[in-house]
């Protein structure tokens, strides 16, 4: 099993920025699929970005040109760069890591006011 562990989250007005990182307690480097999921209140858990081990990126439609997925392997993190952001970004954000693990983090707040 692997722990992952996700931060950056918080506050900001809308048209502001903030960077999520999602850091796993074991080796990512041959998990093919990471990605990130958000829940806003009253809705179902929705994918938002992912990225394979080689790099490729894909991004729902809503947040394409505003939000930027990466990964680094030496440090078995993947992150969620938010630019632009909108209220109607405000969510609990997740990570997901793909097999071998299949595991998802705990969590983290995005508050985007108007």
């Amino acid at each position: 099993q692997v722990q992952l562990v996700e931060s950056g989250g918080g506050s900001v007005q809308a048209g502001g920025s903030l960077r999520l990182s999602c850091a796993a307690s074991k080796s990512i480097y041959q998990v093919n699929f990471m990605g990130w999921y958000r829940q806003a209140p009253g809705k179902q858990r929705e994918w938002v970005a992912s990225i394979t081990s080689g790099g490729r990126t894909n991004y729902a439609d809503s947040v394409k040109g505003r939000f930027t997925i990466s990964r680094d392997s030496a440090k078995d993190t993947v992150y969620l760069q938010m630019n632009s952001l909108k209220p109607e970004d405000t969510a609990v954000y997740y990570c997901y890591v793909g097999t071998p693990y299949n595991s998802w983090g705990q969590g983290t707040q995005v508050t985007v006011s108007s």
